[in-house]
């Protein structure tokens, strides 16, 4: 029992601990009950805190702060209609050739499969093959029903589309507007003393920074290129495959080994096993791999490293208690853990030195 008092005296008796963690604890408990109905006023803070480094790029320039946030928010309206009126319909469009082929695809994957009890007797049935792909185009069949029909949800949906279109542009113009005399009235409900936080917070802003920008350049490129790459190869679907693909960078290591199976099987039921379907599984798989050491390299030269069996732990427990956003930001907030243990321990050493110190000159 000593042994758990002594340890709760010298880590949790700080005031500064006690006020980063009540700080931890109620941006946590609004995330987890309010995140939903908050989510608008969210989605405008990670945006306009994405868009405030390239406000700072450009004032360093010695733009005007004002024609800055006007500049960055032009060019950020500009690149929301390009995704509503150029890319949604194209995707929307492949996405529902997709579904309007699948039950050929199952019956050409069924064919194959079926030929496997004739090569390995003893291990496949065809029973088996013809139950389990029966399951299949049952499931896929309804899924796709459910995507393309038009029901009650997807109409509540598109409301809640709607409301992000025009509420979180505005929330973003008006973060980013008035961003100092919202954190000064912010602060006013924060403790006076709060230097742990602070110091946390600076280490967690420089590399969260880095890393969402860092990110968002990752899609982006590993995106273009996928898609030049497949529609050179005459891949179908290239677009919609190549926007997964670099949507799949946002989970390291997962991400990109689960798109290696939707981009083979595209090219097998397109050319069959030949040289077409080599060249398009090579092409990906030289992508994935240039981006795993060089792009990746290039572009987080600056952020912290994280060991890949910490990155995959975040995956799955921030996934597990957020969803697709606790994937999403898995690395920053295991980033910010690996911050408040490193302040935590950090200033527990210095106090334990200031004590030792005064309690040899007391004892001197």
């Amino acid at each position: 029992m000593n042994v758990i008092t002594d340890w709760f005296r010298r880590h949790l008796s700080d005031p500064q601990v006690v006020v980063l963690a009540a700080l931890l604890v109620i941006g946590s408990l609004v995330i987890i009950f309010l995140g939903h109905m908050l989510a608008p006023l969210i989605a405008g803070v990670v945006i306009a805190y994405l868009l405030q480094g390239v406000i700072n790029v450009l004032k360093k320039w010695r733009i005007p702060h004002f024609m800055a946030i006007l500049l960055v928010f032009v060019g950020f309206m500009a690149f929301v209609l390009f995704l509503l009126v150029g890319l949604l319909p194209l995707l929307w469009e492949q996405l529902r050739q997709l579904f309007q082929q699948l039950p050929e695809m199952i019956s050409w994957g069924q064919e194959e499969l079926l030929r496997l009890p004739d090569r390995y007797p003893d291990l496949v049935s065809e029973d088996r093959i013809t139950a389990v792909t029966d399951v299949l185009r049952a499931e896929l069949t309804k899924k796709a029903q459910q995507i393309l029909s038009l029901s009650v949800a997807s109409v509540r949906a598109l409301i809640w589309v709607l409301v992000y279109i025009f509420l979180v542009p505005l929330l973003v113009f008006f973060f980013l507007k008035d961003k100092d005399r919202l954190l000064r009235w912010i602060s006013g409900f924060l403790p006076k003393d709060r230097s742990l936080a602070t110091q946390v917070w600076k280490e967690v802003d420089q590399q969260i920074g880095n890393y969402i920008r860092g990110k968002f350049w990752e899609i982006l490129i590993v995106w273009t290129v996928s898609y030049l790459t497949f529609t050179f190869l005459g891949l179908q679907f290239s677009m919609l495959i190549s926007f997964f693909v670099g949507l799949s960078v946002v989970i390291p290591y997962i991400g990109a080994t689960v798109m290696t199976l939707p981009v083979a099987l595209i090219a097998y039921f397109q050319w069959g096993m030949g040289s077409d379907f080599a060249y398009v599984v090579g092409a990906y798989l030289i992508i994935q791999l240039l981006d795993g050491n060089v792009l990746v390299t290039l572009l987080f030269s600056e952020v912290v490293n994280i060991h890949p069996v910490a990155i995959i732990a975040a995956i799955l427990f921030f996934g597990g208690m957020f969803g697709f956003w606790g994937v999403f930001f898995a690395i920053p907030l295991a980033t910010l853990v690996q911050a408040i243990i490193k302040a935590w321990f950090s200033r527990n050493l210095s106090t334990g030195d200031i004590e030792g110190e005064t309690n040899a000159t007391l004892a001197g």
